[in-house]
């Protein structure tokens, strides 16, 4: 793509978005910033609870032309993701500001897990760290709030924000959900928690962890590349971090209306 059209596309996405929802604040991180399969949804709202749309399932629909495309170039190929700022402004928002910046240049994928996720966005190789484009009176960079919505949800392929399990404590770094499978216990604890009938089958056909939702921010789709992702979840790891033995980097990360 030409540089001046990503530039552009740059400064036009973040004019867009900025100022338009509410700084999280928090005062921990920690350097696993995904929550294990042990989740405890006691403390995660209802469906009831979360802010009411229309339950299309967004993330399977064919993207339409304007919709806000991440491209992804890493040592194992491309991933083309459709971004969600209508229902997750600050995630995108962050993303884009940060990847505007070279931030996730050259940076790697330090946890992966195959039939689960790959996660990237840290500050540093082994993991550890985040930042934000977000920033208080000193420069200091600054967490965001959860955005989260019946509209998506962690199937297979979904974009979401890594954090350490607090309220509003997203920053850079994020994962891919890699998952191809739904367990009867998932399935029975989903009705359990009231979901539609429409995600839990969605979630049958194409795999995900819903554990996850309510708890992390979902804001993009992969819509090409999967193959990608699940050769980057099935690298060699050490077993003790789940790190990819051989760097998986993020060469680039650049966007892209969809025509």
């Amino acid at each position: 793509m030409d540089k001046h059209k990503v530039m552009a596309i740059f400064l036009t996405v973040v004019i867009l978005l900025t100022g338009c929802a509410q700084r999280g604040e928090s005062d921990r991180l920690e350097t696993n910033l995904i929550q294990s399969e042990t989740t405890d949804q006691a403390n995660r709202e209802d469906l009831a609870d979360l802010a009411p749309v229309e339950l299309n399932l967004i993330q399977f629909e064919p993207p339409q032309p304007g919709d806000l495309i991440a491209v992804m170039e890493t040592t194992m190929g491309t991933i083309h993701i459709r971004l969600f700022p209508q229902y997750a402004p600050l995630a995108v928002e962050n993303f884009v500001g940060l990847a505007g910046q070279g931030f996730y240049n050259d940076s790697n994928f330090h946890r992966v897990i195959n039939d689960f996720m790959i996660q990237g966005g840290a500050s540093n190789p082994d993991g550890s760290g985040a930042t934000s484009i977000f920033r208080d009176e000193n420069g200091t960079p600054q967490p965001f709030a959860d955005e989260f919505t019946v509209a998506l949800w962690h199937f297979r392929g979904a974009l979401s924000m890594a954090n350490p399990g607090s309220r509003d404590s997203n920053m850079s770094q994020f994962f891919i959900m890699q998952d191809r499978h739904i367990t009867p216990a998932q399935v029975d604890q989903m009705r359990s928690r009231q979901y539609p009938e429409a995600v839990i089958d969605r979630y049958i056909q194409t795999g995900g962890r819903p554990h996850l939702d309510w708890g992390h921010t979902v804001f993009g789709h992969v819509i090409e590349g999967m193959d990608v992702v699940d050769t980057i979840a099935g690298a060699a790891t050490d077993s003790s971090n789940d790190r990819p033995l051989e760097d998986v980097l993020i060469r680039s990360l650049t966007f892209e209306y969809y025509e």
